[in-house]
């Protein structure tokens, strides 16, 4: 493995990265993918070599989003254990609104997943419509009732519209 390489791979799709979700409202997937294309384009790298550069940034930018708690230079230097005036300013800047980007996207995708909660077949609900999860058939209540199978495919598992 050429070490230097990666390295090298490692901060340009960071740059790649950062100046992408900069210039856009792109989510951070769709960022790097961008970013990997601009990245492989100027980086002698596989397509394998440059997946795991990819895993590599979004381990470390995901871990960052989940474990900093406000954009505080203090909470940073925590995470990272050493003080942050030994970080390049570009990679500080970069790394840190690369985790706080992802951050509020995660924090998006939880609110969205409590919004998404399932509804079983054989659960009691008040009214309301509901669509089943395998071929979208949808049921409505208008009064308190048990959910039963889906009428169409026999599936058991509901969200409500």
């Amino acid at each position: 493995m050429n070490t230097d390489k990666f390295i090298q791979a490692y901060n340009t799709l960071i740059q790649h990265l950062y100046q992408t979700m900069g210039d856009t409202d792109h989510s951070t997937a769709a960022a790097l993918t961008i970013a990997k294309g601009k990245t492989v384009d100027s980086n002698d790298l596989s397509e394998t070599e440059m997946e795991q550069v990819s895993d590599y940034v979004t381990r470390d930018i995901d871990h960052a989003a989940q474990n900093l708690h406000s954009n505080s230079d203090s909470s940073f230097s925590e995470w990272l254990k050493f003080d942050i005036d030994l970080i390049e300013d570009f990679a500080l800047d970069a790394f840190m609104e690369l985790a706080d980007k992802t951050r509020l996207e995660l924090a998006l995708l939880e609110q969205q997943a409590k919004n998404h909660q399932t509804y079983q077949s054989g659960d009691i609900t008040g009214p309301g419509t509901f669509v089943c999860e395998e071929c979208g058939k949808e049921i409505a209540f208008k009064s308190t009732s048990q959910i039963p199978e889906c009428p169409s495919c026999k599936a058991k598992v509901f969200i409500r519209s």
